[in-house]
C-alpha cells in the first residue's frame, strides 16, 4: 500500500480519536447530546418507531424509542408494579411510560457511558429518589450509585438480571440478561451497543480480540434468548449482511420481514439468539463460508491460520464503508 494512503489513514485515525475523546470525556459531548435530544423530539414527538410490549406472566418488556434510532426500556414486575429501565436517554419519554403503566422505577441499569445510552439518568435518578443507577465501574457513567462486575445480579421484585462483561464498544460496556426461570418465559438480553438484530457496534476502546471474545460471550447464550438491542438498525444491518453473504436465506426472509415492518415505522426487535446465528455475519466468524468470502485464502499467498477475529475486523471495515442502498 503506497505510503501517501497509510499517511491518510494515520490522519483520519487521529481526527477520529480526537472527536472520541471530545465526545466521552468533555462537556462538548453532553451539548452534543442535547442538541440529539432536542431535535429528535421535535422530529418524532411521538418517538422513530412503533413499538409492542411482550408480557410474560407478570413480566412486562416495554420498548421505548428514543433520540433518532435508539431503543430505552422498561423491564416491569407487573404484580409487584416495580420497574427498571435500560439505558434511558430521554429521561421525558422513560417518565411518561413510567406514568402511564403506574409504576415505581427502582433501578436503571446502563449498558455503558455513552449519552445516547446514560443522558437521562441525572433526571430519572434525582426524581425518583430511591432509584439505583448501575453499570460499570471502569466507564465513567453519570450518577452511577451501584458498581457491577462481571456475573453480578440485580434483583427488583421477580426479575433477576444479570451483568455480563462485554468490553470492546467500550472498555466497561456491560449487557443485561434477565433470567426467563422465575416466570417460565424466555431469558432476554438487553445488549446495549454490544449486538443488534443482524450487527454489532464499533470497537471504539478495545480491538478485534476483545471483541470477538464478547460476542463469543452472547454466543454462549441459549437460542431462545430475546435480543432487545439499543438501536434500531435491522434495515441497514441486514443490507450489508447481504453483501458478504448473498445467498444466506435466513437473511433474505429476514429482511423481506423487516422492510415490511419499516415500510410501516414498526420496530424490529426483539429477534432472538438463534436467528442472528443464522443471518448475523458478526456472529458468523467461525463459518467456512464467510471465512472462504472475506479471509486471504490458503496457498502461497495466504494465510492458513486467518483467525476469527481477524475476519472480524475485515467485516467492521467493510461495514463501516457500507452504504445502504
Amino acid at each position: 500500500m503506497p505510503s501517501s494512503v497509510h499517511h491518510t489513514k494515520r490522519q483520519m485515525m487521529s481526527i477520529y480519536c480526537y472527536w472520541y475523546s471530545l465526545y466521552t470525556r468533555t462537556w462538548l459531548g453532553y451539548l452534543f447530546y442535547r442538541q440529539q435530544l432536542r431535535r429528535a423530539r421535535n422530529r418524532y414527538p411521538k418517538g422513530h418507531s412503533k413499538t409492542q410490549p411482550r408480557l410474560f406472566n407478570g413480566v412486562k418488556v416495554l420498548p421505548i424509542p428514543v433520540l433518532s434510532d435508539n431503543y430505552s426500556y422498561l423491564i416491569i414486575d407487573t404484580q409487584a408494579q416495580l420497574a427498571v429501565a435500560v439505558d434511558p436517554s430521554d429521561p421525558r419519554a422513560v417518565q411518561a411510560s413510567i406514568e402511564k403503566e403506574g409504576v415505581t422505577l427502582v433501578a436503571i441499569l446502563c449498558t455503558h457511558k455513552h449519552w445516547d445510552h446514560s443522558g437521562g439518568n441525572r433526571d430519572l435518578s434525582r426524581r425518583h429518589r430511591d432509584c439505583r443507577v448501575y453499570g460499570s465501574p471502569q466507564d465513567g457513567i453519570p450518577y452511577l450509585t451501584h458498581p457491577l462486575c462481571h456475573q453480578d445480579v440485580v434483583s427488583v421484585g421477580r426479575l433477576q438480571i444479570r451483568a455480563l462483561a462485554t468490553p470492546g464498544h467500550t472498555q466497561g460496556h456491560l449487557v443485561y440478561l434477565l433470567d426467563g426461570e422465575p416466570y417460565k418465559g424466555p431469558s432476554c438480553l438487553f445488549s446495549g451497543d454490544l449486538l443488534f438484530l443482524s450487527g454489532c457496534g464499533r470497537t471504539f476502546e478495545g480491538n478485534a480480540e476483545t471483541m470477538l471474545s464478547s460476542l463469543d460471550t452472547v454466543l454462549g447464550l441459549g437460542d431462545d434468548t430475546l435480543l432487545w438491542p439499543g438501536h434500531e438498525y435491522a434495515e441497514e444491518n441486514l443490507g450489508f449482511a447481504g453483501v458478504v453473504e448473498p445467498e444466506n436465506l435466513a437473511r433474505e426472509r429476514k429482511m423481506q420481514w423487516v422492510q415490511r415492518q419499516r415500510l410501516e415505522r414498526k420496530g424490529t426487535c426483539p429477534s432472538t439468539l438463534g436467528e442472528e446465528r443464522s443471518y448475523n455475519p458478526f456472529l458468523r466468524t467461525h463459518c467456512l463460508a464467510l471465512q472462504e468470502a472475506l479471509g486471504p485464502g490458503p496457498g502461497p499467498t495466504g494465510d492458513d491460520d486467518y483467525s476469527r477475529a481477524q475476519l472480524l475486523e475485515e467485516l467492521r471495515r467493510l461495514k463501516d464503508m457500507h452504504k445502504s442502498k
